[in-house]
């Protein structure tokens, strides 16, 4: 008896094993890679007929899963769904995203795209965090507009973009929108609860440090969303002139159906399975494939079906990368994981594919000189790493925070190669780097130099040593003071965030990661106490430079190591 009810457990044991593996067999085939660029492919239909509505307005991508949907994104922005959740509404000060705001100023409005997966009409991103950040921004905008007036009958009239008339007319206007515009599927419950926020947020985007005057002059109407999606009815001979709204509108548009389950489609060619949000989540699915290289390619892979797209993409990325590398391009050899075989290199992989997609990222949201961005008057400038010739013709020095060095034939003065990993590989290899960072740049910047601070996608890692650079050298006018006020004051992480909106002012493309800053705000906290200014007989015994080929390169010594 004992034998055989163990053998009923074993035999029940195994059906449920084999329907459990049935049904992750039918998931993985309903989300192929087939599937997923097909799904894109539809969807950008979508998107390029709400575009055509307003040409005139600027196509936006919230990074990273809207970057799918079209291929002629004029900038990208990144609001976090995570901003948006239940009872975690935040406004997040390291996230501004205020060039966004000004080029809706300047252009009269803009369109967002966004997806999701869920089965929801749209992301929390476009439901509660853009909604929030509108709100907070037109209301310290009027805040502004209230203090100006009396700021001008004190002090006269100064230099300002808009003049004191027309700050008195916006002033006394009651068109100025300070509300919370949430969409209709928002609970009063909830909504009450975000409202009773918007105070704390808006003081709390003032002390950061935001340049709220240059919204005030640029933005003239106040921002609003306004929400569209596949089920939204819209009569095509009564479009309205964005110009005759009382407001700035930010359209914000999902690009996919908003379906619970996968479904079946067909053509006089192929059958595939659509699935809602099919860009979200790409290191599951894309195996390397990035947005830039797909619409390059897009109807080849479209048109060669499901049997032959993972040969044809895996031939694509693999070419990219060869072709990158030749021309110095950080391109790593893409490890696909397989759906038979998981293996231990998932982190790795994952990497290895985000850094494919903010290479692209940034190349098209570059707007200077090989997508360096100067931090003011500092002589710091942040970008991706570029390798070859008349590399960074504008600066003097370079440290190099990538992982391959670079060969710097225009840098005379001096170069640094700190092979920082990410926070996901190493927790401490930023914060270990960061004493021998700071005090090159110190040297450097001492004597009026120009610094680049590079990184394989010029987004994170680059921005967390600028970050550093800038709180232990700089005061907060952005002056070089040698660390003076650093070794007077104790670091806070508001005082950090203050130095971080500094920073994204001018680098819009920055997405500093939180283990990242994290171990910024550790180091600086640890070391105040032993903080050494800059000299230039104690930095050359920490820094032997040698020279060879026309080259220089300041490398670290074995006793700095130590």
């Amino acid at each position: 008896m004992a034998a055989s009810a163990a053998a009923l457990a074993e035999l029940e044991e195994e059906r449920v094993t084999s329907i459990y593996r049935v049904a992750r067999s039918i998931k993985r085939k309903h989300n192929s890679l087939y599937n997923a660029l097909r799904s894109i492919y539809e969807d950008s239909i979508f998107v390029a007929e709400i575009a055509g509505l307003w040409p005139d307005l600027p196509l936006v991508a919230n990074l990273r899963c809207g970057l799918w949907y079209s291929p002629r994104f004029e900038a990208t922005c990144y609001f976090k769904s995570t901003d948006g959740h239940a009872n975690n509404w935040s406004f997040s000060t390291s996230r501004l995203n205020l060039h966004l705001a000004l080029l809706a100023g300047q252009r009269g409005g803009c369109i967002v795209v966004d997806s999701t997966r869920k089965g929801k009409r749209f992301p929390d991103s476009m439901s509660k965090t853009i909604p929030i950040w509108t709100c907070v921004l037109n209301r310290a905008i009027e805040r502004w507009l209230r203090r100006m007036p009396r700021q001008i009958q004190v002090d006269g009239h100064q230099d300002l973009s808009i003049s004191s008339s027309e700050i008195m007319e916006r002033h006394n206007s009651p068109d100025w929108d300070c509300s919370l515009h949430l969409p209709l599927w928002v609970s009063n419950t909830e909504r009450a609860a975000i409202e009773d926020h918007i105070e704390e947020w808006t003081w709390q985007l003032e002390a950061c440090g935001a340049d709220i005057d240059s919204l005030a002059s640029i933005i003239q109407k106040p921002l609003r969303p306004l929400w569209i999606s596949q089920k939204t009815v819209i009569w095509l001979n009564e479009v309205p002139n964005y110009d005759s709204w009382d407001f700035t509108p930010i359209i914000l548009v999902s690009a996919s159906a908003s379906h619970g389950t996968i479904q079946q489609r067909s053509t006089s060619e192929f059958s595939w399975h659509y699935i809602p949000g099919a860009g979200d989540d790409e290191e599951s699915w894309a195996r390397g494939l990035h947005p830039t290289l797909f619409w390059k390619h897009a109807y080849n892979l479209i048109d060669s079906g499901p049997s032959m797209c993972n040969q044809n993409v895996s031939e694509l990325v693999e070419k990219d990368r060869v072709y990158r590398a030749q021309r110095g391009d950080f391109s790593p050899q893409v490890a696909i994981r397989t759906w038979k075989k998981l293996t231990s290199n998932a982190e790795q992989s994952c990497m290895s594919m985000t850094s494919e997609l903010s290479d692209s990222v940034s190349a098209k949201s570059s707007n200077s000189e090989r997508g360096l961005y100067w931090i003011g008057s500092t002589n710091v400038a942040v970008g991706t790493t570029v390798k070859g010739e008349n590399t960074y013709t504008c600066a003097d020095c370079i440290l190099n925070c990538d992982p391959k060095s670079i060969s710097p034939c225009s840098t005379d003065d001096g170069y640094l190669h700190l092979p920082i990993l990410s926070s996901k590989l190493d927790r401490f290899s930023l914060m270990n780097s960061l004493h021998l960072a700071i005090r090159f740049a110190g040297w450097h910047l001492k004597r009026g130099k120009k610094l680049v601070i590079c990184c394989h996608n010029g987004e994170d890692i680059s921005i967390c040593v600028c970050l550093a650079i800038l709180a232990a050298l700089f005061d907060e006018e952005g002056c070089f003071d040698d660390g003076k006020l650093y070794k007077s004051t104790i670091i806070t992480k508001w005082e950090m965030r203050r130095r971080l909106v500094f920073i994204c002012k001018f680098a819009v493309n920055a997405r500093p990661s939180r283990g990242n800053l994290k171990q910024v705000y550790g180091f600086l906290r640890r070391e105040r106490e032993h903080f050494v200014p800059t000299d230039p007989v104690s930095d050359f015994d920490v820094l032997e430079q040698k020279s060879w080929a026309g080259e220089a390169e300041i490398v670290v010594s074995s006793d700095a190591v130590q």
